[in-house]
């Protein structure tokens, strides 16, 4: 169950789009660590582009309320860290193409 949760948690993810680019957060590297267990408990550790990202302030609390509204999901915590801090090589094949930077 655990595992089909964490699968259902990366698709809402990869529906939040940072505002300033045309890249949803998962495919962009923003997340760092999705984990959940058969309790329904998620543990999302992400961070953003730059510390003085406009939305530093309310996308983790966003991420947080999406989450939630997944089926079988008891409880949400997200971390935001930035070490290691992002960097475009973190981005998937997919958004670096959506980008022109491959």
């Amino acid at each position: 169950m655990a595992t089909d949760l964490r699968e259902r948690v990366i698709e809402v993810l990869r529906t939040i789009y940072d505002p300033e680019i045309p890249v949803n957060i998962y495919d962009l590297g923003l997340i760092y660590e999705v984990s959940t267990d058969d309790q329904g408990a998620v543990y999302i550790k992400m961070t953003l582009t730059a510390p003085a990202c406009p939305i530093a302030g309310s996308l983790p609390g966003y991420v947080e309320s999406r989450v939630r509204e997944i089926e079988g999901v008891k409880d949400v915590k997200v971390e935001l860290t930035w070490d290691p801090p992002w960097s475009p090589e973190r981005m998937s094949e997919a958004a670096k193409l959506r980008l022109g930077l491959l």
